[in-house]
């Protein structure tokens, strides 16, 4: 993390990839799971605890910047989903289509934050030069 105000949103993008990257783990440890008996999927909430900090009427660049102060608050929180749910016999509830799906949704999302950073940086170059 980059301890100045010019690099809010670089941090809250950075922070985001890193749960983006700990979901990926997540999914593909559900999707080695598949055929584990009792395994209940697990998944990474991040998206919503960023969404209710950033909910205000104050300008964007205040919100990032408070949320920037508290950054260390956002690992992204790790989860058992739908832990009395089974969907087989065997006690286990990884649907393997889900999680290819979930998986490449957040392929996408880790790229889209990859390429936000990448432009961020770019800015802030131009600026520069």
């Amino acid at each position: 993390m980059i301890n100045t105000n010019i690099y809010n949103y670089i941090n809250v993008l950075d922070k985001a990839a890193d749960a983006a990257n700990r979901r990926e783990e997540i999914l593909t440890n559900n999707i080695a799971n598949n055929d584990t008996p009792n395994y209940k999927r697990k998944d990474v909430s991040f998206e919503r605890y960023l969404e209710q900090a950033l909910l205000s009427d104050r300008p964007l660049d205040e919100r990032i910047a408070e949320v920037n102060t508290h950054l260390s608050d956002f690992g992204g929180l790790v989860y058992t989903d739908s832990s009395t749910l089974d969907y087989r016999l065997d006690g286990n509830n990884v649907d393997i289509d889900t999680e290819n799906a979930m998986l490449a949704e957040n392929q996408i999302r880790y790229n889209t934050l990859i390429e936000q950073i990448g432009q961020e940086f770019s800015r802030y170059k131009t600026v520069l030069s």
